[in-house]
């Protein structure tokens, strides 16, 4: 019982932190050194890559009717503009997917520390600041954007391969920098997640052999069905806040959540490598 009330928690915190521009690593790291789950290294590991399944659960399904492109509802040219869309997020997911297997070893070794993490957030943190002071949005709708544009957002996505950089927020900071609107740099990261994040997922549980025990798939399922709930909740705040506010906020949340990091395990006195997912 307890391991499971453990699951619901990062479940919490990944449905939170997944789509905030925030950084779910740098959270999920600070939560992992208070409330450790008691499984080995490899299942652990494992969890904090599969749990992001129920995060993108709740695009798809926030997202359904602008993503099924099948069904006599829809006329010709509302298919064309959905395939279209789907193609798009195809070309933008490609820059992360070949770095990322390219790189995937040296990435785990050299930079999945807490003071990496700690770095990234204060640095994106201000890039966010100096984003928001001169902005002049030329792309207003989602079907405006271009390929070159959408391949563009996949490079900036590339930068969230850095522990603690955030996927939301280096697409959303590439985008808007790009010249999308808030509510279309948003949106945009919300579906180039789903081939990323449930291909990352399906080949962490392809390299375990799904060889878990019970209970390990009872708070793996908890885990996911939490970060369902809350993804529901967020993308929706998030999609309702962007089209009144700025960025701002998020630029000072991660800057005083780094320097935090950083405090932190200075006080402990060393390096510290963090759970590599």
């Amino acid at each position: 019982m307890t391991e499971l009330l453990k699951s619901i928690l990062f479940g919490i915190v990944q449905g939170i932190t997944e789509w905030l521009p925030i950084s779910s690593t740098g959270h999920m790291i600070l939560l992992d050194e208070f409330l450790t789950l008691r499984f080995s290294e490899e299942f652990i590991n494992t969890f904090l890559v599969v749990i992001q399944a129920g995060s993108i659960l709740a695009v798809v399904v926030l997202f359904f009717d602008r993503l099924w492109p099948f069904g006599n509802k829809k006329g010709k040219n509302e298919k064309n503009e959905i395939w279209t869309l789907w193609f798009k997020i195809l070309v933008a997911a490609l820059p992360a997917a070949v770095i990322g297997l390219l790189f995937d070893e040296v990435i785990d070794q050299y930079l999945y520390k807490s003071q990496v993490v700690a770095l990234a957030l204060i640095i994106y943190g201000l890039l966010f600041l100096i984003l928001e002071r001169n902005r002049r949005p030329k792309i207003t709708r989602l079907n405006e954007l271009n390929y070159r544009t959408a391949l563009m957002i996949g490079v900036f996505q590339v930068l969230a391969l850095v522990p603690g950089t955030s996927r939301s927020g280096a697409t959303i900071l590439g985008a808007v920098w790009l010249g999308c609107s808030r509510t279309v740099a948003s949106e945009f990261s919300f579906v180039l997640a789903i081939p990323v994040m449930a291909g990352a997922s399906l080949l962490k549980l392809m390299k375990t052999g799904f060889s878990f025990g019970a209970l390990e798939w009872a708070v793996l399922l908890v885990g996911c069905l939490t970060a369902f709930g809350v993804s529901m909740v967020v993308i929706r705040f998030l999609l309702s806040f962007v089209r009144r506010h700025n960025f701002k906020v998020f630029g000072w949340y991660r800057i005083v959540l780094g320097l935090v990091v950083l405090l932190y395990f200075w006080r402990t006195g060393a390096v510290v490598p963090i759970p590599t997912p």
